[in-house]
């Protein structure tokens, strides 16, 4: 048990997250005012004080009553090129206690003391005001704590994806649709999925439904510009062909095929394709494709709920190059239960003789509603320098096959505090998928689960719709779910 009060200062979740990055297994508590005594395990207070007009930031690590650790910053120190005291505050105080907590663990961050998905808008957001890129590698080192090698990775990344952003449109837009169906659900799955053998009689229904929101979709954002468009789940491909084609045709006919620039359907798991179901996908002008392996290794697919092998995965990728999709992804996980770096090696090697246009590297995520969340003791995870090793190898293999990375974002509960990044060959990039990382462009959200995200330019801000996370209340309450995106767009 951690147990921690915070004195002059209530940033309690950046407090919360940063502790749970080094300690991730231990239970944390935040004590509510002073009069609370702990005696016995870590106790850490972060203050904020004020000396001779001047504020700084301390934090103390008690053990067993015993002061263990000590560190404080000057809230003037902090250079980020910002303007807002508040932030220096937070940064002051998460920096201090980083100090704290690498003399209690012996343990450094790669991130540093970033705890936020999105570490690459910081690149944007100094870059917009014309930093060179040798201090923004110092501010990201100096400031966030960040290894070398992440601070550059992020630079370099940002930088890619500008003229995928900029200039920014207030009146462009992508779309999201959500096929929440799935053959089986994974061990690490937490999406709000829905296995076939229990939901199947609902796919018609649900179909008919979100070709209804989509038709909703298209009067909201008359005389927007689209940009592109994702087919995510879930498994899209687990619904039949037949209904697949609905809805593609349906986004032609709301918002004109020659205005998609992009456009992906997640094919995902192999025993949901057939060469039939690639060619409706082909004839329908899809110009992206996701056949996501996770691990070529079959006692592992076995392992984490998959009904196929790794020689599934090889057929259906060479049968959809042989219709000659234009960009293919396949999706990898680093620290799968078992597995090490010669389980990764043997992995990326298969990848290779593939040689797919993109590569998603994910690291595992141990989140909440997972099953593996639940049975996290009957498994071996991997040390952190181990799973820094395997991403390694991941590097090592993407530029072998002249692949770039392009967007990166992190997790909470990810392993070893890394990163998921996703690599191209060059100039195919996924816009979508910066797109929705950057959050620098409104993601229209369709189906059971679909977050919408309205961004306002001049105020810098997203505002996020939620669908409902049921299918029952998705098809019941479809009008609801309307409403609330056409009352945030009424101010637009």
């Amino acid at each position: 048990m951690i147990k921690v009060l915070l004195k002059n200062h209530e940033i309690k979740n950046d407090i919360f997250e940063l502790i749970r990055v080094f300690l991730p297994w231990e239970e944390i508590e935040i004590l509510e005012n002073e009069t609370d005594t702990f005696k016995d395990g870590i106790f850490i207070i972060s203050s904020l004080e004020n000396f001779d007009g001047k504020l700084y930031s301390f934090t103390e690590v008690y053990r067993d009553d015993k002061l263990i650790s000590r560190s404080e910053e000057d809230i003037e120190s902090v250079n980020i090129y910002g303007d807002s005291i508040d932030k220096n505050v937070r940064i002051a105080t998460k920096k201090s206690l980083y100090k704290a907590l690498i003399k209690i663990t012996d343990n450094e961050i790669p991130w540093g003391i970033l705890t936020g998905i999105r570490p690459v808008k910081i690149v944007h957001e100094l870059l917009n005001k014309g930093i060179e890129d040798e201090e923004i590698v110092r501010v990201l080192k100096e400031e966030y704590k960040l290894y070398d090698s992440k601070a550059k990775l992020i630079l370099d990344i940002g930088k890619r994806q500008r003229v995928h952003i900029y200039p920014l449109n207030k009146d462009r837009f992508s779309l999201y649709i959500s096929i929440p169906f799935c053959p089986t659900r994974c061990l690490y799955c937490s999406f709000p999925t829905l296995p076939l053998g229990r939901f199947q009689s609902y796919i018609n229904e649900y179909v008919s439904k979100l070709i209804y929101e989509i038709r909703s979709i298209k009067d909201l954002m008359d005389g927007k510009e689209i940009n592109t468009v994702y087919i995510g789940g879930g498994t899209p491909t687990a619904i039949p062909a037949r209904e697949m084609e609905k809805i593609i045709q349906e986004i032609y006919n709301s918002f004109g095929e020659e205005n998609i620039k992009e456009f992906t359907v997640e094919a995902g798991r192999p025993d949901t394709i057939t060469e039939e179901y690639l060619k409706v996908l082909k004839s329908n002008k899809i110009n992206r494709i996701s056949i996501n392996p996770q691990t070529m290794n079959n006692n592992t697919l076995k392992l984490i709920g998959r009904q196929h092998s790794a020689e599934d995965i090889i057929k259906t990728y060479n049968m959809a190059k042989e219709i000659d999709f234009p960009i293919i992804n396949m999706d990898l996980i680093i620290g799968l239960p078992g597995e090490g770096v010669n389980d990764i090696q043997n992995t990326l090697r298969e990848i290779r003789k593939l040689d797919p246009e993109n590569l998603t590297v994910h690291t595992l995520s141990v989140k909440r509603g997972s099953k593996f969340r639940n049975t996290m003791e009957d498994y071996n995870l991997e040390s952190q320098d181990t799973i820094g090793d395997m991403l390694n190898k991941t590097i090592e293999y993407s530029k072998d096959m002249g692949l770039i990375p392009y967007y990166l974002y992190r997790q909470k509960q990810i392993l070893g505090n890394y990163e998921n990044i996703g690599y191209a060959k060059p100039n195919m990039e996924c816009i979508y998928n910066i797109a929705i990382m950057e959050e620098k462009e409104t993601i229209i959200g369709a189906g059971m689960g679909a977050v919408s995200k309205v961004f306002f330019p001049d105020e810098n801000r997203i505002e996020r719709i939620p669908n409902f996370r049921d299918i029952i209340e998705y098809i019941e309450r479809i009008d609801e779910q309307i409403i609330k995106k056409r009352n945030i767009f009424i101010d637009l």
